[in-house]
Formats: structure tokens, C-alpha cells, sequence
């Protein structure tokens, strides 16, 4: 279902919500238990569950204020409820990640899953509850008999880390494998991601459209789950500004700008500049919520290419677009060029189509569709695909095809799951879908803000300073395969 920018500004402006990782759900029947209500929760793992059932209450305690507001935003929306009866969403009071529990993650991957290998045959949920109740509140215990593994869910991260750290010393537990599993609330449906990043979107617009430019009024005064300095800083006189353009760093020599578009998903792409020779690249999105939604993801499963993970952060923040390119974006410009009614594959051959088109700008990739007579050319940026559907309807040889703007791979939705940036096989890239968001600006390459640092000294050197974060997993993304289309 679409979001209304008035529904999901009223989520996201929630009063009181300043930097808090922490959100209320109230209003919870007496009959429903914690494992219903966190099976609705699926936006990133948490940091803690507080029950209150005198007050008929829960505290979703995330471990960043982004994935919490990304939850707070789609439950607001989709007015969760259980048995039911309609939950009561608002947020909780802001508190750092403890550091005893950052730590354990940095070192340790650490979450409130315990991973129990080597089980005895005879062994039975109710048993692993039993015994490992002592310890605190469980959520959830599952067992994989196959297997003989359990997992065991506590309601806070600090601790499943007792638990990890005390039953390797107990006889009983000796010679089992005690570790930790993924916290089932990082699980993202595909689904829920795709609600996650249309929510994302028109957050991005309402925040930045003109009725937000009025005098005084700052779009962050509400919004501040996210954070002005992660989303890219102030704006002069004060007013914020959504970033668009995320930094790719670590990136391994032998990667190509096909590759890293094959692994970028969540929105349609303004432009990518891939500077090989200093390992890193800036993605500028068309809409900043896109742009929002593809950093979160990959900095929570995981980003690798040529086995290296990349690193991740925000590039310096973005400026308007020019008045004409915005107009062609909202008509369905992408950097995407398709090439219809080709009879004569011997003469545009991919060769050819880079010749003729690569007057016109860097191409990323080009890929054909023989069963359908046509071919796509993909460049490194919209303005150049636009010059080329002007330029190449000149040419003669060119008069009988159908040139037009094609969709862009990397507005696929996310998806979870080992990625490790295999190059496209003999029948093609991967997937070109998903329609294109109204353009707000273009990234200026060479800052990062937010969790790590990049900038570019005076010669053309990359400094990098960085922040541990505590909250990455190393699940990767993986690329999609389905077929490239056409905007109409």
C-alpha cells in the first residue's frame, strides 16, 4: 500500500523523538506474549526488550536511533496490532548503547541470540528454557533437531553475553558449541523492505518539498531520530538537508563500476563516480530516503565485493538539482538509455553501441535482450543519458530504432543473503526495475560524514578516520537477476 506524505510525516514527527534508539509499544492485551510482538519487529537487531505488563506496555530498545525510527515509522503507519487489539506506538526516553554491550559486539558480533551446538538428541525446548531462565527473561528457544542446534533468544543482548561467557565453564555444557546466532528481528522480509524503503521515499519528499522551506523552520526539529550530522548537515540559515550521495570505501582493485552497481539496490541512481585508483566510490542517489535505506542496509548485513567488505558512510552533502534535470527525472529520465526494434545484432554489436554512445559520457554497462530485439546502455550518470537519447536520434543509422530512457537495476529493493559480487553471466546483468523518484541534487564527491571519515587532501590522497561501529553485521546483500525493462 502507498504511505501518504501526511501520514508519514505525522510518524516521523513524533513529539519528543530527538536522538532516541528506544521505542514504546503500549496499549498490549493481557493474552499476547513477547515472541508475538517481536515477531513484527524486523527492521534490525535490538539491543533490549523492557516489559511492563503492569502497564501493558513494551521498550524496544534498538541499537541506533535510524533503524528504531525506520520501525517506529511502518508500525505508526501500518497501525499494528495483536489479538486484535491496536498497539499504541511512541518512543522511549534516548540512552547510548551500554558500552559493556558495544564492546561485546565490536569483539564478539555479539547479540541476544545464543547459538547452542552439539545438543543432545533427548533435549527439548522447554528443558533449554528451564535451564537457562536463571540467567533472565527468554524470548524465544527453537531447536533444529536435524541438526541438534537451538537457539536461544534472550531479551537483551547483555544477557545472552553471560550466557556465552558462563556455560563453557559449566561440566554439563562442556562439550557443547556456545556462540552467537543473528537476532531474528535483523530478518528483513522482502516484503517489509520494500515498505521500508517506499516509507523512506516519501519521508524524503515531504521533508524536502517547498512547503518545508519556510522561514525559521527546520525539517530536523522533529526528525531527529536520524541525526542532522549522519543525513548530511546543515544547510545555511540553519534549515537540514536529507543526503543522497553514500561513500563506498575498501573497495578491491579488481572491481569494476558494473560490480558495484550489480550490488547497489533501493533507488534509482543519479550518479556513481568510481575512483579506482584510491579504492572508493560515491553513489548519489535521486532521493535522499533511497539513499537512507541503502546505507542502513548495507551497513547492517554486510557490503562485499571480490570477498573485501566494503566501508560505508555518507559523501558530502548534496545540493539542489537545476530546474530542467529535476523535470526530466520526475518524467522517467534515468541513466538507463534502451534501444529498441534492432534486427541487426552483427551491426550494433556491443562494441558499436559503446562507440556511438560513449561520445556521450562513461558507460557502465551494456547489455542485450536478442529475444526481445533490444539492448540497454547504461551510464554513470543521468545528464549523460540524456544528452545521448538526443544526441543518437541524429544519427542516421539510428532513425528506425526506438530510443528511449530504460529502468535503472539498482531501484530493485534490497534483499538479504550471501552476496559476493559475482560479475553478470553470459545473458545479462541484473535487474532493472522499480520507477524513478522526483530528483533533488547532486553529490559533491570527495567528504563523508557520519560514522567514518574520508576526505581528499590537496594531493588527491584519501584520509580516513574512523569510529567503530558497533552495531555491523557481516550478512551480505545479494543481487538480483531479473530482466531489464523499459519506461514507457
Amino acid at each position: 500500500a502507498a504511505y501518504s506524505p501526511a501520514a508519514l510525516s505525522a510518524a516521523l514527527s513524533a513529539s519528543s523523538n530527538i536522538t532516541g534508539r528506544t521505542v514504546y509499544v503500549g496499549n498490549l492485551p493481557a493474552t499476547a506474549s513477547v515472541d508475538e510482538l517481536l515477531n513484527l519487529v524486523h527492521f534490525g537487531p535490538l539491543e533490549s526488550v523492557r516489559v511492563l505488563p503492569e502497564k501493558s506496555c513494551v521498550f524496544l530498545s534498538f541499537l541506533d536511533g535510524a533503524t528504531a525510527a525506520a520501525f517506529h515509522a511502518d508500525a505508526t503507519i501500518k497501525k499494528l496490532s495483536l489479538h486484535g487489539q491496536e498497539l499504541r506506538i511512541g518512543w522511549g526516553k534516548p540512552s547510548p548503547v551500554p558500552a559493556q554491550v558495544a564492546l561485546a559486539i565490536s569483539q564478539s558480533n555479539a547479540s541476544r541470540n545464543v547459538y547452542l551446538g552439539g545438543l543432545d538428541e533427548s533435549v527439548t525446548e522447554e528443558q533449554l528454557r528451564d535451564d537457562l531462565s536463571r540467567f533472565g527473561l527468554i524470548d524465544q528457544v527453537k531447536i533444529v533437531r536435524d541438526k541438534n542446534i537451538g537457539f536461544v533468544h534472550f531479551l537483551s543482548i547483555s544477557i545472552a553475553t553471560k550466557v556465552v561467557n558462563t556455560l563453557p565453564t559449566e561440566p554439563n555444557w562442556a562439550n557443547k558449541r556456545v556462540n552467537y546466532g543473528k537476532d531474528r528481528c535483523a530478518y528483513i522480509p522482502k516484503s517489509q523492505q520494500a515498505a521500508a524503503q517506499q516509507a523512506q521515499a516519501v519521508a524524503a519528499q515531504s521533508l524536502v518539498s517547498p512547503q518545508s522551506a519556510v522561514a525559521g523552520f527546520s525539517p530536523f526539529s522533529t526528525y531527529a531520530p536520524f541525526g542532522t550530522d549522519v543525513l548530511g548537515g546543515g544547510a545555511p540559515g540553519g534549515v537540514a538537508t536529507m543526503n543522497r550521495t553514500v561513500y563506498l570505501g575498501n573497495i578491491h582493485p579488481e572491481t569494476t563500476t558494473e560490480d558495484l552497481c550489480n550490488s547497489i539496490r533501493g533507488g534509482v541512481l543519479q550518479s556513481i563516480r568510481y575512483m579506482a585508483d584510491k579504492h572508493i566510490a560515491f553513489v548519489t542517489f535521486v532521493d535522499p530516503g533511497a539513499a537512507f535505506t541503502f546505507y542502513n542496509v548495507a551497513s547492517y548485513q554486510g557490503l562485499s565485493l571480490n570477498n573485501r567488505r566494503l566501508k560505508m558512510g555518507w559523501g558530502k552533502n548534496s545540493g539542489p538539482l537545476p530546474p530542467p534535470l529535476a523535470l526530466a527525472v520526475h518524467s522517467g529520465a534515468t541513466r538507463n538509455v534502451y534501444i529498441g526494434n534492432i534486427e541487426d545484432f552483427e551491426t550494433f554489436t556491443e562494441e558499436r553501441l559503446k562507440r556511438d554512445f560513449g561520445e556521450f559520457g562513461d558507460i557502465e554497462l551494456v547489455n542485450f535482450l536478442k529475444e526481445k530485439n533490444c539492448a540497454f546502455v547504461n551510464f554513470t550518470n543521468i545528464s549523460n543519458a540524456i544528452k545521448a537519447i538526443e544526441g543518437i536520434k541524429a544519427k542516421p543509422e539510428y532513425a528506425n530504432l526506438r530510443i528511449a530512457h530504460g529502468k535503472d537495476r539498482c531501484a530493485n529493493p534490497p534483499r538479504s543473503g550471501p552476496q559476493g559480487g559475482a560479475r553478470r553471466t553470459a545473458s545479462g546483468n541484473g535487474p532493472n526495475s522499480a520507477e524513478p523518484i522526483s530528483a533533488i541534487g547532486e553529490g559533491e564527491d570527495g567528504e563523508m560524514l557520519g560514522g567514518e571519515e574520508v576526505f581528499i587532501n590537496a594531493d588527491g590522497e584519501v584520509e580516513e578516520h574512523h569510529e567503530g561501529s558497533a552495531a555491523k553485521k557481516e550478512q551480505e546483500m545479494v543481487v538480483d537477476a531479473s530482466e531489464q525493462t523499459v519506461v514507457a
